[in-house]
């Protein structure tokens, strides 16, 4: 019998027409993202071929690496969009968020400044790879005290979580909302993220979605995903993406 998990059907012919992309690097030259207006074109062009045209860039904003301000942020996306509008490339919708890295930059822009959302109160925050701040929940307190909801960047790649699952399900109850990286549907981070990343949509904990697409290589593993089981995992929450196009 020929089965739905047997069939090699690509994860990039499956998103719908209302799928938002709440997390992306096509802004050039302003985090490790794109490097020129040519080559964010280029990729956005590879996004829409696989149905996706509602994008949200969120550049880092990061203590001593890329402390990229809002106004800096607005300019490049002003410029950015009035290329694509300048070559005819209008059937693609581009705003700009920011992905704030949890440090104490981030704590200072938190209390002196309008952080730039998702959608809303919606805000797109990282973690470092090495480890969680030691105020991690002091920090989460107060981004909600502020008024903001937190959504955590790509929880399934903090391998400091992996030994201790009930770790995420703390986060979750601190109010934390979870994107996962579609990427880690495959094995660009390695097995140990993609196991993550399977057991967290198992335990219904992913909330959202997002490419994190920094340059091709990133949409070139993308168009390797076509495990039916995750596929089936991860379908509903394409759907959910639709919230930040509403």
């Amino acid at each position: 019998m020929f089965s739905f998990f047997q069939k090699k059907i690509p994860l990039t012919t499956l998103f719908p027409a209302d799928f938002v992309d709440i997390h992306s690097h096509f802004l050039p030259n302003i985090d490790d993202g794109s490097k020129s207006m040519e080559e964010s074109v280029a990729l956005l062009r590879r996004m829409h071929s696989f149905g996706i045209k509602h994008i949200i860039c969120t550049p880092h904003v990061m203590e001593s690496v890329w402390e990229n301000s809002s106004e800096a942020i607005q300019l490049k996306l002003d410029a950015l969009n009035a290329h694509l509008k300048s070559i005819d490339f209008t059937d693609i919708s581009i705003t700009a968020a920011a992905e704030y890295m949890l440090d104490s930059n981030f704590e200072h822009l938190l209390k002196t400044e309008k952080l730039r959302t998702l959608k809303d109160n919606y805000i797109l925050v990282e973690l470092s790879f090495l480890s969680a701040p030691v105020n991690l929940y002091e920090i989460l307190f107060n981004i909600q005290i502020a008024g903001y909801k937190p959504v955590l960047a790509h929880p399934e790649r903090y391998s400091y979580y992996h030994n201790d699952f009930s770790a995420y399900k703390k986060l979750k109850d601190a109010g934390c909302l979870f994107q996962l990286n579609l990427l880690s549907l495959s094995n660009y981070y390695g097995s140990a993220v993609t196991a993550a990343a399977q057991t967290l949509l198992k335990q219904q904990l992913i909330d959202f979605v997002g490419t994190d697409t920094h340059k091709h290589h990133h949409l070139d593993f993308l168009e390797k995903i076509v495990d039916g089981k995750l596929i089936k995992l991860i379908e509903p929450i394409l759907k959910a993406n639709a919230f930040f196009g509403e």
